[in-house]
């Protein structure tokens, strides 16, 4: 089982990184006696941030970019709330990928370094 899939593909496991973050969106914060006075505002919300792979093929980083060109995207990640995997709708941060092979000096056949940070849209499939 893979621990990313994009609109139904699955990719290669990150070799580093792959920070989950759950985070809570509140109404409001503290009064002036410092207590808490807002509510919790619809679900958490999912991140699956520093996703790095130290050396793809061209073809797989290509293949992983043309997913998220679609920008809005139905991802399966991991969860940690609840140990098993969710589907949520997510869009992509910066992609980021340094050529280190070139074929014949034109286009790269291979990169180091590939990055993106997913970002839950709020929308749970």
């Amino acid at each position: 089982m893979a621990v990313l899939t994009i609109n139904g593909r699955e990719f290669p496991s990150p070799d580093i990184g792959g920070n989950l973050v759950v985070a809570t969106n509140v109404s409001d914060g503290k009064n002036a006696l410092g207590e808490f006075i807002g509510q919790r505002v619809g679900r958490d919300q999912y991140k699956f941030e520093n996703l790095q792979w130290k050396f793809l093929d061209a073809a797989t980083w290509a293949a992983m970019l043309q997913e998220f060109d679609k920008f809005v995207v139905t991802a399966k990640i991991p969860d940690m709330v609840h140990n098993q995997m969710m589907t949520i709708r997510v869009y992509p941060g910066n992609r980021t990928a340094t050529p280190v092979e070139l074929n014949n000096g034109e286009l790269p056949i291979l990169y180091r370094d590939c990055k993106v940070n997913i970002i839950d849209c709020g929308v749970m499939e």
